[in-house]
Parts: C-alpha cells; structure tokens; sequence
C-alpha cells in the first residue's frame, strides 16, 4: 500500500511539475509578438487621408470604437463618440470591453506601442488583446496603410473616457496568449492587380471574419468561408445572422452582378441614406453599411471581383429569426 501511495504521490507531483512548467511558458514565452517597433510616422496630407479613409469605410476601427445609434439602420455613429470606445459584450469567454483609441487614452502610448497592438495584437505593456478586434487581420495590412491608420487616429478629436480593461474566463485568459504573433511589414497590391489588391480589401475589411459561420469555441467552420450564419445579438435584444456572400446562385450571391453588388453599398453614401429610422418589429443589422459606403466603387469593384473567386456554398440563411419584418 504505501508503494502505491508513493506512486501516486510521484504521479501527482509530476502532474504539478508539468502544470507549472505550462503555465511558465504560456507567461514568460508568451505572448509572442515580437519587439514593440520604434518609430515615429511621418505624417503627410496623403497619409492623413489615406488613414481617414481606411479607419472609416474599410477598417471601419471607427465602427467598433465609437457609440452607433442602432434607433437607425446598420447602426451610425452617434455624432462626437467617435473613437471613445465603452461598448461591452458580454460573450461566453467573459466581459470584452472596446477601448478609447482617441488621444485622451493613445496619449502616453508611442507611434510603434499604437501599431504593434493593431497589427500584433498586444498592448503597450505587452498584454494580449482578445481578438474581437481583429488583430490577425490586420497583421496583413501593408505597412503604408497601418502607418496611415496610426497617423489618423492622433487626429481624432481627444475624449476623455475611463474604460476597464476585458476580463476573460478561464481558460480564455491563457488561451489568448498564444493567438498573438509578430507583425512583418509588406507592401500594398497593386491596385491594378483587381484581384490581389480585393483579396488585400476584404482582408482588412474583415469580410470573412463576419461572414464565415463559428462553432461553439469560436472557431470557423471548415469549408463554410464565407457562407454566412455566424449570429450577432443586437443591442436591445434579438439575433442577426450574417449573410451567405459566396458566389453560390440561390443561397450566396452569385445572382449580383458587379453594377448591383457596388449600388448595394453605395445607396447609403448619401446623407438620407445615413439615418433611416428603423421602427419597432422591423430588423436591424449590425453590418456597418453606412461606413462601408464611403469606399470608392474601384475599391467594391475589386472585393466584387475576389468574391466571385472564392468557393461557392449552398448555405440557405434565416437572417432575422426574431424580427416580425426584414428590412433588406
């Protein structure tokens, strides 16, 4: 008998042993994203709007960031929160709270700390940041345009707005150590490569990270990229399930030509089209088409022209289970 307690004892403690060296590893190695950049951007009109212009309609940092109306449709910016962060959601992997990236917050972080955390995915103190902001996205933005992004958002208009950090579950906590990675600078496709520089778009749009259905980890399902079904709860109550844009005819949109894919999102450029009441029984979206309507119809012919390239799947999607009418 007291061999087998000492076995046992031995077994328990190699257990401990390994748990510790775990954990050593997953807090001392990780995360591993490699060294803060020291830089200072240089900042040019072009730059300027350039970053305006990415933060805006193609990022759209701005959509997540600021405070969106959702008493209208696709849920506009409410005028003066831009950038000051606040909104929280309440996910299975515990409390995510969006930050201020305006001035007020960015104030002590230097140029490189600010494009290390979009393009790496950790703070100034080297934290992890949990991916609802989607830093492996944005690890493939060109060097000019994370640049320009990070030169924009000093412009924004300081708000002084005293945001918690999120607080993860366990074993979120330990599992988003390993999610970030380094930054390696590339250049821009050539925007006269149409489908290299619309698979370059939907990228940093992000337009597969909404688009493609999640399991109950979070992960996406296989062979499923693009084919919609992933739910988003909508402030207020109710769930809206991203649509299927996979060139399938029936069930994706492969029925779109170019001319209608681009008018579908322009037709909210104009300043009607940006505060379109929504009435009670009639279903919202939290697809920001009123950001993404500032992109010019080059930049839409180009994410039109990679779409029509991807896999099609047959994925018939009930996108507003709870509304008593659908919008669009």
């Amino acid at each position: 008998m007291n061999k087998l307690v000492k076995i046992a004892g031995g077994l328990v403690l190699a257990l401990l042993v390994a748990a510790g060296a775990g954990l050593a590893y997953l807090f001392v190695a990780l995360p591993n994203a490699g060294d803060t950049p020291d830089l200072k951007m240089a900042v040019t009109p072009a730059t300027l709007a350039r970053g305006e212009y990415l933060a805006k309609h193609v990022t759209v940092c701005l959509d997540c960031h600021s405070t969106r109306d959702f008493r209208y449709y696709s849920g506009p910016i409410t005028p003066g929160s831009e950038g000051q962060g606040g909104s929280e959601m309440e996910e299975g992997v515990g409390k995510i709270t969006v930050p201020n990236i305006t001035p007020a917050a960015l104030e002590n972080w230097s140029d490189g700390e600010i494009l290390h955390a979009i393009t790496a995915g950790v703070n100034k103190n080297g934290d992890p940041l949990f991916p609802m902001m989607p830093y492996p996205l944005y690890n493939q933005l060109a060097e000019e345009d994370a640049h320009a992004i990070v030169a924009y958002l000093r412009t924004l208009p300081p708000i002084v707005n005293e945001v918690p950090r999120s607080q993860l579950s366990f074993p979120m906590n330990l599992i988003v150590r390993t999610m970030p990675k380094p930054y390696v600078p590339q250049p821009r496709p050539a925007a006269s490569d149409t489908l290299a520089y619309g698979k370059y778009l939907n990228t940093i749009a992000a337009c597969q990270f909404c688009h493609t259905p999640m399991n109950d980890k979070g992960q996406p399902l296989p062979e499923m990229d693009f084919a919609g079904g992933q739910e988003f709860k909508m402030p207020g109550g109710g769930v809206v399930r991203s649509a299927n844009i996979t060139p399938e005819f029936d069930s994706g949109i492969g029925a779109w030509d170019r001319e209608y894919f681009v008018r579908r999102f322009k037709e909210y450029a104009d300043s009607t089209s940006q505060r379109i009441e929504v009435p009670a029984g009639q279903a919202n979206t939290p697809m920001p088409w009123t950001f993404y309507a500032g992109m010019t119809a080059a930049d839409l012919n180009a994410i039109y022209t990679y779409l029509r390239t991807v896999q099609p799947v047959k994925n018939d999607v009930d996108r507003y289970p709870e509304a008593e009418v659908s919008l669009r």
